[in-house]
C-alpha cells in the first residue's frame, strides 16, 4: 500500500475498505440476481418486471464501480472475482428459475440486506470521520430502502 495521507488512519481505513468490499459483493450479487431475473421473467406482469429489473440492474452496475472506486481510493484492491464475491457476500445465490411473484420477494429480501450491509459499512465510515464514504454508502441505503419499499408493494 502506498503512502495515503487523506486524514484517516490506516487501521480505520483499511477496515472501510473491509467493510465496503461486503457491500460490492452484496452489490455485485444483487446486481447479478437482478440480470438473472430480466431475463427469465415470465407470466402476465412480464413487461413490467422485465423493464423494472432492467432499471434495477442499470442502477446496481453504476454503483459496483462507485464502491469498487472508493476501496481503491483507501488504497485498497477491490475484489473483482466470482469467487471473492461469493465468500464476502451475504446474498445466497438462486440457482433456479422462480416465479415472478418469487422474484419479486426475492429482490426484496436481498435489497433489505444489502440496507443492512450499508449500515455495518456507515457505521465504520462514521467512526472514523470519513464522510466521502458515509455519503455514498448512505446514498446506497437511501436507493435500497426505497428498492425494497417497492418491491413490497408489488406483493
Amino acid at each position: 500500500m502506498s503512502n495515503i495521507d487523506i486524514g484517516i488512519a490506516t487501521q480505520d481505513r483499511l477496515d472501510i475498505a473491509t467493510g465496503l468490499k461486503r457491500l460490492l459483493a452484496d452489490t455485485y450479487t444483487l446486481y447479478l440476481q437482478t440480470h438473472n431475473f430480466h431475463w427469465n421473467v415470465t407470466g402476465p406482469q412480464f413487461r413490467e418486471l422485465h423493464l423494472m429489473f432492467e432499471e434495477h440492474y442499470t442502477e446496481l452496475a453504476v454503483a459496483v464501480d462507485d464502491i469498487a472506486e472508493r476501496i481503491r481510493t483507501l488504497g485498497v484492491i477491490a475484489p473483482g472475482t466470482y469467487k471473492a464475491f461469493a465468500a464476502l457476500s451475504s446474498i445466497k445465490e438462486v440457482e433456479d428459475v422462480p416465479a415472478a411473484a418469487d422474484m419479486v420477494q426475492i429482490l426484496n429480501k436481498s435489497h433489505e440486506q444489502v440496507v443492512k450491509t450499508c449500515r455495518e459499512a456507515l457505521k465504520l465510515a462514521q467512526e472514523a470521520n470519513d464522510e466521502s464514504t458515509a455519503a455514498l454508502v448512505s446514498d446506497r441505503m437511501r436507493i435500497h430502502e426505497k428498492t425494497a419499499w417497492m418491491l413490497r408493494a408489488m406483493q
